[in-house]
């Protein structure tokens, strides 16, 4: 450090690089000091983007995650490889998207890198129409992602669905209704699941979509608490009973569709927009950094190369922040205007309070 507190190596450098004689040394410094700042703030985010949180089996999930739900075909290798050079640890896939091939692509170029497979957190679902052949589904999956094992399994809707139907993710009846299996229930999924945590195929097992009527079902069979309940998660859809449940149980949340929908009015609400002039970001950064601090990790999906990067910019959020976007959730939930996005056409009650079939 010099006299003036600032870094000799940096103050070097920048000086060397744009002094001008028009700049008085105090000008300079001014300058230097700027920079130093906004160099700091960079770094303070990139660590809140490196935050990991501690599971109840002893290993760590990476707060932030990439997506690769509804990603374009052909765009996603890319999209992977790219996020893993850049510093996510955290791909979160699923045998229903139908691209598991492309994301073990990307996987097979980040690892040829330089990039160690105990480094990164890779978490796959198991489908609807797999609920009988658990560990078949996780061995199909494994072979599209080029790997001998997962970080995280998870069922992806506690609703089996007819593997002999006529379709082989989707299957219906012949009136349109879905082909849903009516002899076999999420809590025998769940203790197949159990059988394959054994196996070493996967690290780790949990449940995606489980309201507290599914979780209550599946604490009254379960020996083994799930490590992960997966949920759509923002401040137009905070989930807090689910939450709090999870949190009582020891079981992590991990948000998705975190932005709501393309388009979504999160971008524009008063409070999102005014914590995210406050912190000097984006509102869709705040969106993103609302689930750190609630102690959730979060999936951020996009093929966007530049979106990606931009989406490491996590910031922490004070108390003050954080009451803002709660009284937000607030005051929707008590005029009837939370909104869930994903919501698939099941034909089942699955326990969420704001929709029914």
């Amino acid at each position: 450090m010099d006299e003036h507190g600032l870094p000799r190596r940096l103050k070097s450098s920048f000086v060397s690089s744009i002094t001008l004689p028009s700049l008085t040394k105090k000008q300079q410094y001014t300058i230097l000091e700027l920079t130093t700042s906004i160099t700091i703030a960079q770094s303070n985010r990139n660590a809140m983007a490196d935050t990991r949180f501690k599971l109840n089996t002893g290993a760590e999930i990476p707060a932030l995650g990439l997506g690769t739900w509804q990603s374009e075909p052909g765009a996603v290798a890319k999209a992977v490889s790219y996020a893993l050079s850049i510093g996510y640890k955290h791909v979160d896939c699923a045998y229903v998207y139908g691209n598991e091939d492309e994301v073990g692509q990307g996987l097979k170029e980040a690892f040829a890198s330089g990039i160690k497979r105990e480094d990164i957190f890779i978490t796959t679902k198991l489908w609807c129409t797999y609920h009988t052949r658990v560990e078949e589904a996780l061995d199909k999956s494994l072979k599209s992602l080029g790997l001998d094992y997962v970080d995280l399994y998870l069922m992806h809707w506690p609703v089996p669905m007819n593997p002999n139907g006529d379709h082989e993710k989707f299957p219906k009846h012949p009136d349109g209704s879905r082909d849903l299996l009516t002899d076999w229930s999420h809590t025998q999924t769940w203790q197949e699941l159990e059988k394959v945590s054994k196996t070493g195929k996967t690290k780790a097992i949990g449940v995606s979509n489980y309201s507290v009527k599914n979780l209550e079902e599946l604490f009254a069979k379960a020996t083994i608490i799930p490590a992960v309940n997966q949920i759509e998660n923002h401040p137009s859809l905070p989930q807090q009973e689910i939450v709090d449940l999870c949190k009582e149980k020891g079981i992590h949340i991990t948000a998705y569709s975190p932005l709501g929908s393309t388009g979504s009015p999160l971008f524009t609400a008063a409070p999102i927009v005014e914590v995210a002039k406050k912190r000097d970001v984006s509102p869709a950064s705040i969106l993103l950094s609302y689930h750190v601090a609630r102690g959730s990790s979060v999936l951020a999906k996009s093929i966007t190369l530049e979106r990606i990067k931009a989406n490491l910019n996590i910031v922490k959020l004070d108390d003050e922040d954080l009451k803002l976007l709660n009284d937000y959730s607030d005051d929707l939930k008590k005029n009837g205007k939370l909104v869930r996005y994903v919501f698939p056409a099941f034909g089942v009650d699955l326990g969420f309070p704001d929709r029914k079939p």
